[in-house]
């Protein structure tokens, strides 16, 4: 054969996306290519996980790869979201690498999602001649290139693959090198989910014991990435919990995160008890399409998980936002790559919280506005990476002059405008204040002056 292709891939979710892009003929005939998956375990505690290999369902994966890797046992007992080669070491590491997993000395292909973290950076710093493909398997793909890419890196990158979740809007990432995003098929990617879904016929849960068409919650464990605390993330998952049986649904599926502490689960299994409701957590490694197939909830519930459009766009799902008002909120800095998914689900689904928007078929919801939405998400975009798409500015500006008002101030933040010139920034004439030493000495001065007269009092 001639050329090696590697294809890395951290989750079950961006395998089936790798398989579902092999099978539409994306990465040439099989007989000119080894095809080599390569598996990774970015989680904190790797060691006591489960690869996505070993996972249910992976032997449905299998066949559309000739080899399947370990970069974790490859670099251990380094960690893979941490590890990336010194500069003068990597060629040393490509031909360890080349030696360890028999790749000869013929050419090789990357494959990888997010270009700009570990293992792929890691990667594409190993083989530092291949080109390089990025795909992308959620909605972070719609948001902007989170930092400037080295030119090095930036000119190897051939294209952009990604999953349409959102017809009509077409992502941001990578746009900066001129390359056009190549969209996955999704009736491929569907195809691969159900065999997918067919092949984990048992995964831990007696399914039989789950009452058909409950509403599934979808935890996403925000507090490892310091976006909640802990216990925030705890308390918004009750929100969920107590807002589905404010509609009336009587019988609930919790899935957590694979990383998420069991102490979640246990203060939910009691609040559904006081609210005496049919609770059951499902903590098997199964991706949250094979529950759509094999339950067909009634309704999903999540905060901004890529999960929330799949079950919309793929399996015509009700699906309902809750949280996102307060990631809006929280997420920091605010250039967070986060941010964008996060907007995209809170323009698009309804809320939780709001009855009546709940009740309605949200899937038919997550299917319009999409002009809108666009103009929404290149203003964000502009405003999160204004260095990397100086040629966003104009329809940014066009967009704030014409639709901020109580709901949209949401996806924006006042100083950031300001710093940046644009419609919504606070009036020139009081611009001096926040930079003003002075005026900042005299504040500080009368809050002493007040905290001592009540400490008379």
């Amino acid at each position: 054969m001639g050329t090696t292709q590697l294809f890395f891939a951290c989750s079950q979710y961006a395998a089936a996306t790798v398989s579902a892009a092999v099978r539409a003929g994306c990465f040439g005939p099989r007989s000119e290519h080894r095809r080599v998956l390569v598996v990774s375990d970015r989680s904190t505690m790797p060691e006591i996980g489960v690869p996505l290999d070993r996972m249910p369902g992976f032997e449905a994966l299998r066949p559309d790869f000739d080899e399947v890797r370990s970069w974790n046992e490859f670099i251990h007992p380094f960690h893979p979201a941490d590890w990336s080669p010194r500069e003068q070491d990597t060629l040393l590491w490509e031909r360890a690498l080349r030696r360890t997993w028999n790749l000869g000395s013929g050419p090789v292909e990357i494959a990888c999602e997010s270009i700009q973290g570990n293992p792929s950076k890691a990667a594409a710093k190993v083989f530092a001649d291949s080109p390089v493909h990025v795909y992308a398997d959620g909605l972070m793909s719609y948001g902007p290139t989170r930092s400037a890419i080295d030119p090095q890196l930036s000119t190897r990158i051939q294209r952009l693959l990604y999953l349409d979740l959102v017809p009509g809007l077409r992502p941001l990432l990578l746009t900066e090198f001129g390359l056009e995003p190549e969209i996955v098929p999704t009736a491929t990617f569907a195809k691969v989910l159900a065999e997918l879904s067919d092949a984990a016929a048992d995964f831990g849960c007696d399914l039989q014991h789950l009452q058909t068409g409950p509403a599934l919650l979808l935890g996403q464990y925000l507090s490892a990435i310091d976006v909640l605390t802990a216990e925030e993330e705890r308390r918004l998952h009750v929100r969920m919990l107590r807002g589905v049986a404010r509609l009336g649904h009587r019988h609930i599926v919790f899935k957590p995160h694979p990383s998420a502490p069991l102490s979640w689960s246990r203060a939910l299994g009691e609040e559904a008890d006081r609210l005496g409701i049919e609770f059951r957590v499902l903590d098997s490694p199964v991706l949250a399409e094979v529950l759509y197939q094999r339950l067909r909830p009634a309704l999903v519930v999540g905060c901004f998980s890529t999960a929330l459009l799949t079950a919309s766009c793929l399996y015509e799902l009700p699906v309902v936002r809750c949280g996102t008002d307060v990631l809006l909120d929280r997420l920091s800095p605010y250039q967070n790559s986060n941010r964008v998914p996060v907007t995209i689900v809170d323009a698009l689904l309804p809320d939780l919280e709001d009855g009546t928007a709940a009740t309605s078929r949200s899937s038919s919801r997550a299917h319009e506005g999409r002009g809108e939405l666009a103009d929404l998400v290149s203003a964000v975009g502009f405003t999160m990476q204004p260095g990397i798409y100086p040629g966003l500015r104009p329809s940014a500006e066009c967009y704030l002059s014409g639709h901020l008002n109580g709901h949209t101030w949401r996806y924006f933040d006042r100083r950031r405008l300001t710093r940046l010139g644009l419609p919504g920034s606070t009036p020139a004439r009081f611009a001096f204040i926040p930079r003003n030493g002075r005026v900042r000495r005299v504040a500080r001065r009368a809050r002493s002056v007040q905290r001592s007269v009540l400490r008379r009092v």
